[in-house]
């Protein structure tokens, strides 16, 4: 089944008719009922409801019929096309010509005409704003009004959201019983949201009431005797946003983005109107407080009813910046958001036409198994967690996404270190009827304030942890695990065993794949091919050769560890994957690199791979894991001991290419080169090797030039001075990238490239990766000429 969306040329409508009385429909049975391209509504999708307590509970577990099953369905009771998984929804996202924002804001129940008139009298007229506009008068606007949003400048907004953090929580330390939305999340969220946009700090309680019937008129399902007291409410908050609005007029100098567009207004008067100005102070105060607020309280509900995360997270707080990515995945507080196609396309293999309305539940993408795996199981270590959609995407995406990620860091802080026993107290969970926002209304706490840590010591107060002001790096996703044995395996190598705390079982991981070991407080992190059985899926086994004149990370395993010693880890990663449809594999070793080959070979045998293995040591005495190689593969082991006067002839072992032959190696530079030249003759990629050593050397200006990359999802350019990294420069954007070595190594940094040709510095691409040019390390990687066009 394609997950590609693409235009299709035609009516859609008749060609669904005709596909389905042909019975050429993809999901559906036959059903009297009809969608509008003349597909059968299948029950179902005919009982979809998003206003049923079982969305508002739970939306991805609400569409997991659908995201298995039928992952693109049209909605009787809403009028609107349903898309539920990961591809389709991130398609729709960055195709903003085809998929219209237009009905974003549009409400979804249509209001009568007595709250219709009440809206009227009250002059409301919201226009379009950022989340709603359609090319092309979005990104010079976007463009204009972005520079707030970065996180150079986020980084001053950091002392007064500790300072409203620790204050809230000195008003209930010592009660011993809280909810965390009414007493904290609904009112600190909103301080920095109206310091954000330059408003006073004045009838915040309305402003409360005005934003919870803002969002019901649009997103929700009133009942018709409450849209007129909820038309009230909104009329009273689109009247109180121009008075707010008149007043900055008069300071246009002051702090605050509203302030700031007041400034750009003189400059670009077109592109800043007062119109626009007046929507964007209503739609701000809601965008950037409501959704955080909601957020933060999703958070703290998912990791209480976790307490073994929960206690992770208080005994180390490094771990609170992924953390707070996971649970914007797993949970977080935008559920949908909702398009509108501008011509007949094809999504997920369902013909759908122009006109139709779109709900794409971004919180169902966000558990798609076929991008995250184990979807529904919260993991505060996952590693593609800031793939999630809850930000949305494309040029469209929540400009205000990384002050969200820095309250909700710096609550997390405040709470696990203050009170890191408290539970969530007996309660049921209720929530604001509506498709697309959604957050528990109470969050009720209980905890023995006799154990305030504080109160025992009171340095609890003064410790904090840096805040990481955008999408966390690999750095800050760490693994606590135990050395259950060190093992002697070789002269100066030893061969650690390394099992989780907590007796459960490592993560799985496949031959190739390293972890990351930190060095105790050294600040020294280095990567350790897994040389183990993958199957064991009790422990991770690496071996280390103890290099005293190296970096420092060996002679620190060496002289510091030892059984029961505590360690952390990132990973397992892996950029050296065996492939497993070859029909014959050659393994090359050198020294110490015989530890991924180890795991490869004895992985080619399971799976009945023809191979031999190619094994090059100084001595026997220095080569690590001999016996064990040598009783698994016998005969296909190949030893080449330097004292004993055998040495490897790569030319001889490499002369005639053979089809569906690779080749694997790990060792020292020198022999890699060596089979890099033995093998020049076979075909593409067919020798692949595996680096732990960056040749990088400190970025030099004087030696480097100056380029622009153009953002094609995101519609901006952005220009990476000769002294920068791409990578820097796309941060500097408040462009996510992930990434973990930032040396060229990892290939965590990876980024789809689509025109211009590409200076790559990495050591991750196979030759044939690199002539193709469609993907860079962003890390270290350059443009060769002035220009690159990415799809970010």
């Amino acid at each position: 089944m394609s997950q590609t969306i693409s235009p299709t040329p035609g009516t859609a409508g008749n060609a669904g008719t005709a596909a389905a009385s042909a019975g050429g429909c993809p999901f559906h049975q036959t059903s009297a009922a009809r969608a509008p391209n003349g597909c059968p509504v299948s029950a179902r999708a005919a009982e979809f409801d998003p206003f049923e307590d079982g969305y508002q509970q739970d939306p991805p577990e609400y569409v997991r019929w659908a995201r298995e099953q039928e992952p693109v369905f049209y909605s009787p009771k809403l009028g609107y096309w349903v898309v539920t998984r990961y591809d389709d929804i991130k398609a729709i996202f960055r195709d903003n010509i085809t998929f219209s924002p237009s009905i974003a804001l549009e409400k979804i129940t249509p209001t009568g005409p007595e709250a219709n008139a009440v809206l009227a009298s009250y002059g409301f007229a919201l226009n379009r704003t950022l989340v709603n506009e359609d090319e092309p008068a979005h990104m010079p606007r976007r463009r204009v009004l972005m520079e707030p949003f970065t996180p150079e400048h986020l980084k001053h907004h950091e002392p007064l959201v500790r300072q409203l953090a620790r204050e809230y929580v000195d008003r209930f330390v010592n009660d011993g019983r809280a909810d965390l939305v009414d007493q904290m999340l609904w009112e600190v969220p909103l301080t920095v949201a109206l310091h954000f946009l330059g408003v006073p700090e004045e009838d915040m309680d309305k402003l409360r009431e005005y934003s919870i019937a803002h969002t019901v008129n649009t997103w929700g399902r009133p009942k018709p005797e409450e849209q007129v007291a909820v038309a009230h409410a909104v009329g009273n908050f689109w009247q109180l946003a121009g008075k707010i609005l008149d007043k900055m007029r008069q300071n246009p100098d002051g702090p605050g983005w509203m302030q700031y567009g007041i400034r750009k207004q003189k400059d670009f008067p077109e592109v800043v109107t007062d119109s626009y100005l007046h929507s964007m102070m209503m739609a701000g105060i809601v965008a950037a407080h409501e959704t955080t607020a909601n957020a933060t309280a999703n958070a703290m509900k998912l990791l209480l009813s976790h307490p073994d995360v929960w206690r992770e997270i208080c005994e180390d707080p490094s771990l609170i910046p992924n953390a707070v990515e996971e649970c914007l995945r797993h949970n977080g507080s935008v559920a949908a958001w909702r398009r509108l196609a501008t011509k007949d396309v094809n999504i997920g293999g369902i013909e759908i036409a122009a006109g139709s309305k779109l709900l794409i539940v971004t919180s169902s993408a966000n558990h798609d198994e076929a991008h995250f795996a184990d979807a529904d199981l919260f993991d505060i270590r996952r590693e593609n967690a800031s793939d999630q959609l809850t930000f949305g995407y494309g040029s469209h995406q929540c400009m205000g996404k990384n002050l969200a990620r820095m309250e909700m860091q710096i609550f997390l802080e405040e709470f696990t270190r203050r009170l890191p026993h408290m539970k969530l107290a007996a309660q049921q969970f209720t929530y604001v009827p509506n498709t697309s926002f959604r957050g528990p209304e109470h969050v009720w706490v209980e905890w023995d304030a006799t154990q305030n840590p504080e109160r025992l010591d009171a340095s609890v107060l003064s410790r904090q942890s840096p805040v990481r002001i955008g999408e966390p790096s690999g750095h800050s996703v760490t693994r606590p695990v135990v050395v259950e044995s060190v093992t002697p395996v070789a002269e100066d190598i030893v061969k650690l065993r390394l099992i989780a705390p907590n007796g459960r079982a490592m993560p799985r991981w496949a031959p190739g794949s390293h972890i990351d070991i930190e060095c105790g407080e050294t600040g020294l992190s280095r990567q350790y091919s897994l040389c183990g059985d993958p199957a064991d899926a009790g422990a991770l086994e690496v071996a280390v050769l103890h290099e005293p004149q190296g970096r420092g990370g060996s002679n620190w395993v060496h002289t510091q560890v030892s059984a029961g010693h505590r360690l952390r880890i990132r990973g397992p990663r892996n950029h050296f994957r065996l492939d497993e449809t070859i029909s014959r594999a050659i393994f090359v070793a050198g020294g110490i690199g015989v530890t991924p080959i180890a795991a490869m070979a004895r992985r080619a045998k399971v799976l009945g791979i023809d191979y031999e293995i190619h094994y090059s040591g100084r001595s026997r005495r220095t080569m690590a894991l001999i016996d064990e190689l040598q009783a698994l593969h016998g005969e296909r082991l190949h030893l080449w001991v330097k004292d004993e006067g055998r040495r490897a002839d790569y030319v001889s072992l490499l002369a005639t290419p053979h089809q569906g032959t690779q080749v694997y190696a790990c060792g020292p530079v020198r022999m890699l080169d060596a089979l890099a030249q033995c093998s020049a003759h076979w075909p593409h990629d067919t020798l692949r090797v595996e680096h732990f050593q960056s040749q990088l050397g400190t970025l030099d200006p004087e030696k480097e030039h100056a380029f622009e990359v153009t953002l094609k999802d995101s519609g901006i350019t952005v220009t990476v001075a000769a002294g920068q990294t791409l990578l820097t420069a796309l941060r500097a954007a408040n462009i996510d990238v992930q990434s973990d070595c930032e040396e060229g190594l990892c290939g965590s940094c990876e980024v789809q490239v689509l025109e211009g040709d590409v200076d790559h510095r990495d050591v991750v691409l196979t030759r044939a990766e690199r002539d193709a040019n469609t993907k860079m390390m962003s890390c270290c990687s350059r443009a060769c000429g002035k220009k690159l066009v990415l799809a970010l």
